[in-house]
C-alpha cells in the first residue's frame, strides 16, 4: 500500500454566524487523496494506535449521541476527513479550549471534503488541524507520534493566544445572558461586551467603569492607606523609609515584627512579613526598592492573609492562603521534598489555567528558610516540619465564612479608592469575626485582581465572579444590543438596507448603515467602497455612536467570511434566485439536502440568527424564502404584492402580521385587521412605472419599519421622502407620533 497524504487545499476564516454554525469557525478543504478508498475499517491498527494516543475520543458522541460514539464509527468504517475533524477538536480541547463543534461534508469533487470546526482562536485552531494531520498518518503509517509534545505544543500556544481565564469567566457569563462579545485584540484580552451605544468594555477584571485615577491610587500603598485610615478603615500602622537604616528605625518604631514591601508593586512582588532583624529588613529593602518606587515598613498584622473580591460594592468572593510546609523523611534535601509533596499537586503550573503556583525557593522562601537553620540543600530530620512559606497561594474558598462586618469594611474600602472591582487583601485570625476586635486590618486594595482563585480554588466551591461582574456592567433585562436589522437575498438587498436605514434616520436614531454603497453613519457618508461584507459590518458594531444599525450580507459574505453579528432584531431575506448567482467557487449545488451547499442553506443564516424577541421579514412569493418562516425563532412578517398570495393568505388567517399592497395603498395587516398606510404612487421609489421588483422593496422596508417598532408617521413620511434632501428629522415630527404602527390605527 503506497504512502497517502492529507493536503489541505484552503482554509476559510468564518468570523462569524455561517451556514455551520452560530460562533467563529474555519472552514478547511482538505483533499485526502487515496484515502478516499480507504475508510478506517480497512487501515490496519489505525484505530488502536489512535485511540492509544487519543484515549479521551471515547467521550466523542458523534452520529450515535453516546459515549464512544465515535469510536463505533471507527470500527465500522469512516473516511479520514472525518477522522481529522475529531482529532483536531479533541486537541484543542487538550490544550485547555473549550468543547468545539465539527462537521464534514464531501464535495463534488472526489475526495475532496469540507471540514469545519470552531475557531475560538484562529492560531490555535490551525494548529489542531496541523498536528492532527501529523497524527492520523503516524498512526496510518505505524510511526512513532509524541503525543506528549504535541500536547505540549497546544497548550502552549492556547496559553499564549487565548483568552485569560479571568476574561473568559466574564466573556462566558456575557454569553449566557445573550450579550454579545468581540474580542478587540488577536492575542490579547481586550473585549467589548455589546454593541454600539449599548456596549461596554473589560480587560481582564477591569472595566470601562475603572477609573483611572483609582487604579492609580491602589498602586500607591501608602496613599491607599492614608485614605483609608481616614474613613476608619482598620490599617496597618507605618511608613513610607527612603533606606535601610530608616526601614530598621521604622521597624523599631512600630514594633518588630514588620511586613516591607513596595510602595507601588503588585502580585506580591517584594513583599516580606514577620520580619524581625536588622539583618532580615535590611535585606527584604533591597529587594522590595527594586519592585517598585518606593518601600513601605509596616505593623505585621497576625493571622493568615485573605483575599476579598468586591464587585459593585457588594463581596461576591473570598479565599484564604495558607501555610506552605513539607515534612522531612532524614533523606531528601529540602527542595527535593518541595517538588516530591508540593509540586507535584496538579493544581499547580505555570499557567493560568492552574490554581495553584508552582512553589520555588525564592529570596523570600530562603530567608524562611534561614530562620530555621536550613536552606535548599538541607536534609530536615524525618517528621521534621518546614516552614517554606506563611502566605501561599489563596487556595482555599471562604466566601460563606465572611463576617458581614468583614464584608461591609471590606466594600467601603473599594468604594474609598473609587474601584468598581476591586481585590481587598487582608489579615486576621478568623474571616468569620469581625476585624477590629481581633486586631485584623486591610492591608491592601488592588484593581484589576485575578479571578482564577475564586472560579477553580484550590478547595471549596467555585463562585459565580464573571456572572458578578457582567451583572455589574449590564442592568436586569439589557443585552449590550442595539436595534440590528440584517438584510440578505439574491436582488434589492442594497435598496431595501438604505431604506431602513432612511427609516431608523427619520425615528431620530443615530443609525449606521453597511451596504454596497459604503458606510453611512446617519446622513454622512464615511466610507464610499462596498461594505456590505464582514469588516463593514462590524465597523459599525464597534462605533459607540451608533444607536441602530443596518447591515447588507450578501452570499458570498455568509460563505466567505461569516455575518458580522451574532444575532439581529430583524431579519429581512428579499430572494432567492439561485440561476442568477455564480457561487461555483464555493461548490454551491441548486439541491442536495444536509451534504452540499445549497442557496437555500446560505439565506437562512439570516434567518436562524434572528433573536426570538426579534423578527424575520420574509418573501411571501418567493417558495425558498416563506419556507424559512419555520425555522425563525421570533416572529415573521410577510410581505407580497397582494394579500392573497398563498402563503400571506394562510399567515394572515392565523392571525399574523404581514404588508402588502391594497387598492393602491401600502397596507399593514395582523389577522383581518388592517391598516393603509399611504398609496403607492406617493413613494418616489416606485416610480410610474411600478416595477414589481421596486414594490417589494419597498414592502420589505416598511415591514422591518413595523417589526422595529417605528411609527406610522415616520414609515409613511421615509415612504414619501426616500432619495430626497430632508431637514432634521426632530424638526419634522412632534415627541406626540412616538407610539407603534400597532398601537395606532
Amino acid at each position: 500500500m503506497s504512502k497517502k497524504d492529507i493536503i489541505i487545499r484552503d482554509i476559510i476564516s468564518l468570523r462569524g454566524p455561517s451556514i455551520w454554525t452560530y460562533p467563529p469557525a474555519l472552514e478547511a478543504w482538505i483533499d485526502i487523496g487515496e484515502f478516499e478508498d480507504y475508510p478506517s475499517n480497512k487501515l490496519p491498527g489505525f484505530t488502536e494506535r489512535l485511540t492509544a494516543w487519543l484515549p479521551s475520543l471515547v467521550e466523542h458522541r458523534c452520529n450515535y449521541d453516546e459515549r464512544g460514539g465515535f469510536l463505533r464509527r471507527l470500527d465500522e468504517g469512516t473516511w479520514i476527513g472525518h477522522v481529522l475533524e475529531h482529532v483536531a477538536l479533541e486537541l484543542m480541547t487538550l490544550g485547555g479550549l473549550p468543547d468545539g463543534f465539527g462537521r464534514t461534508r464531501e464535495t463534488t469533487e472526489r475526495g475532496v471534503y469540507k471540514l469545519a470546526i470552531s475557531n475560538f482562536q484562529e492560531d490555535c485552531t490551525r494548529l489542531a488541524l496541523e498536528l492532527g494531520i501529523k497524527l492520523i498518518l503516524a498512526a496510518v503509517n505505524d510511526e512513532p507520534f509524541d503525543m506528549a509534545e504535541a500536547t505540549s505544543t497546544m497548550r502552549r500556544r492556547v496559553d499564549r493566544k487565548y483568552l485569560g481565564p479571568s476574561t473568559a469567566a466574564i466573556v462566558n457569563a456575557a454569553e449566557a445572558r445573550s450579550i454579545p462579545a468581540i474580542r478587540l485584540l488577536d492575542d490579547g484580552n481586550l473585549v467589548q461586551l455589546g454593541y454600539g451605544a449599548a456596549m461596554r468594555r473589560i480587560w481582564t477584571a477591569e472595566t470601562d467603569q475603572t477609573s483611572a485615577i483609582a487604579e492609580t491610587i491602589s498602586r500607591d500603598k501608602d496613599l491607599t492607606k492614608t485614605l483609608l485610615s481616614s474613613c476608619g478603615v482598620p490599617i496597618p500602622e507605618g511608613r513610607e523609609v527612603d533606606g535601610p537604616e530608616d526601614a530598621w528605625e521604622a521597624a523599631e518604631d512600630i514594633g518588630i515584627p514588620v511586613v516591607v514591601k513596595p510602595t507601588d508593586g503588585n502580585h506580591g512582588r517584594g513583599v516580606f512579613i514577620d520580619l524581625t532583624s536588622k539583618e532580615e529588613v535590611a535585606k527584604a529593602y533591597a529587594i522590595a526598592v527594586e519592585e517598585g518606587s518606593g518601600v513601605l515598613v509596616e505593623r505585621s498584622i497576625q493571622g493568615i492573609e485573605h483575599r476579598l473580591l468586591v464587585v459593585g460594592g457588594k463581596l461576591v468572593a473570598a479565599n484564604r492562603s495558607d501555610l506552605i510546609t513539607v515534612t522531612g523523611d532524614g533523606q531528601s534535601t529540602v527542595q527535593m521534598l518541595i517538588d516530591s509533596q508540593i509540586n507535584t499537586d496538579p493544581r499547580r503550573g505555570t499557567t493560568e489555567l492552574h490554581p495553584l503556583s508552582i512553589i520555588r525557593i525564592d529570596t523570600a522562601a530562603r530567608m524562611e528558610l534561614e530562620r530555621q537553620g536550613l536552606s535548599g540543600e538541607s536534609i530536615p530530620a524525618a517528621g521534621r516540619e518546614v516552614l517554606i512559606q506563611r502566605n501561599a497561594n489563596h487556595a482555599f474558598d471562604c466566601t460563606d465564612e465572611v463576617h458581614p462586618e468583614t464584608a461591609r469594611t471590606a466594600a467601603l474600602a473599594a468604594r474609598i479608592v473609587g474601584l468598581d472591582i476591586a481585590g481587598i487583601d487582608l489579615v486576621c485570625k478568623d474571616i468569620s469575626q469581625p476585624l477590629g476586635p481581633q486586631g485584623g486590618a486591610i492591608v491592601e486594595v488592588n484593581a484589576g485582581p485575578s479571578l482564577l482563585m475564586h472560579i477553580k480554588p484550590g478547595i471549596g466551591k467555585p463562585r459565580p465572579v464573571g456572572q458578578a461582574i457582567v451583572d455589574n456592567l449590564f442592568g436586569a433585562g439589557e443585552r449590550g444590543r442595539v436595534p440590528l436589522v440584517g438584510v440578505t437575498g439574491t436582488h434589492g438587498k442594497t435598496t431595501v438596507a438604505k431604506l431602513v436605514a432612511h427609516l431608523l434616520y427619520l425615528s431620530g436614531q443615530h443609525a449606521g448603515l453597511a451596504s454596497s454603497d459604503g458606510i453611512f453613519l446617519g446622513r454622512r457618508q464615511v466610507q464610499k467602497s462596498n461594505a456590505a461584507n464582514w469588516e463593514g459590518g462590524r465597523r459599525l458594531l464597534l462605533n459607540r455612536s451608533v444607536q441602530a444599525a443596518v447591515i447588507e450580507n450578501g452570499a458570498e459574505v455568509i460563505l466567505g467570511e461569516g455575518l458580522p453579528y451574532d444575532r439581529c432584531s430583524v431579519g429581512i431575506v428579499t430572494n432567492i434566485v439561485s440561476d442568477e448567482e455564480d457561487l461555483s467557487r464555493w461548490d454551491v449545488q441548486p439541491t442536495g439536502g444536509e451534504y452540499y451547499t445549497t442557496p437555500r442553506s446560505i439565506y437562512r443564516t439570516q434567518v436562524d440568527v434572528v433573536l426570538p424577541s426579534g423578527h424575520a421579514v420574509l418573501n411571501a412569493e418567493d417558495e425558498l424564502v416563506a419556507d424559512f418562516a419555520e425555522l425563525c425563532d421570533g416572529e415573521v412578517i410577510f410581505f407580497a404584492s397582494t394579500a392573497g398570495a398563498p402563503a400571506m393568505a394562510a399567515h394572515l388567517a392565523a392571525g399574523k402580521r404581514g404588508v402588502y399592497i391594497a387598492e393602491g395603498r401600502v397596507t399593514l395587516a395582523s389577522g383581518k385587521d388592517e391598516i393603509r398606510l399611504c398609496r403607492l404612487g406617493d413613494a418616489p421609489i416606485i416610480g410610474k412605472d411600478k416595477q414589481p421588483n421596486a414594490i417589494a422593496n419597498l414592502l420589505a422596508a416598511v415591514a422591518a419599519g413595523w417589526a422595529l417598532g417605528l411609527t406610522q408617521e415616520v414609515i409613511k413620511t421615509g415612504l414619501k421622502t426616500y432619495g430626497l434632501e430632508l431637514p432634521d428629522p426632530a424638526a419634522m415630527l412632534p415627541l406626540s407620533h412616538n407610539k407603534p404602527a400597532s398601537a395606532r390605527k
